[in-house]
């Protein structure tokens, strides 16, 4: 079972880990914990310079995925043309809701967040939490998007943003 599951991440994957967005898998290595051994998946987050290892065990638990399908990135990019589902609540607890989607690591709950937090020209001016908020959200979607078209996260940016301004 566990050599199958190091199968799964190989040197060069990139991959999605919630609370960190896209990384890259440098390998799977042994290494001896405390007197237990254990595979570790090493992955870099050149955006954060961190590394991170996940026990492979643990991997799917913890929400590692690799990079999302055409499918699913193409429901996400399609919510970002939808319209805007702002709650009428207090700030404070639809920020709570908006940091939680951004780090479930689902394309589609990130989009929902920048489509909400978009502002176009014409619209009023935002607090600096929700410039942050939504900045954070397009970066971790854009870094995704990136990778999967292998373009800089810049290009992919630019990319969503005009999505948004075409909605």
């Amino acid at each position: 079972m566990a050599k199958n599951k190091n199968a799964e991440y190989s040197a060069g994957d990139f991959v999605v880990y919630p609370t960190h967005g896209v990384g890259k898998v440098l390998g799977v290595e042994k290494q001896e914990i405390s007197g237990i051994t254990l595979d570790l998946i090493i992955i870099r987050f050149d955006k954060d310079r961190m590394t991170l290892r996940v026990p492979v065990e643990k991997a799917e638990m913890s929400g590692l995925r690799k990079l999302s399908t055409k499918k699913v990135m193409d429901t996400a990019l399609a919510t970002l043309k939808g319209r805007s589902r702002v709650k009428r609540t207090m700030w404070s607890r639809r920020a709570q809701e908006y940091e939680a989607k951004i780090n479930s690591g689902d394309p589609v709950s990130i989009a929902e967040v920048v489509r909400d937090l978009h502002r176009n020209a014409d619209q009023p001016d935002q607090s600096y939490s929700e410039r942050q908020m939504y900045q954070a959200a397009l970066d971790r979607l854009a870094r995704e998007v990136a990778a999967m078209e292998r373009i800089d996260e810049q290009a992919a940016a630019d990319k969503l943003e005009e999505l948004l301004r075409a909605a």
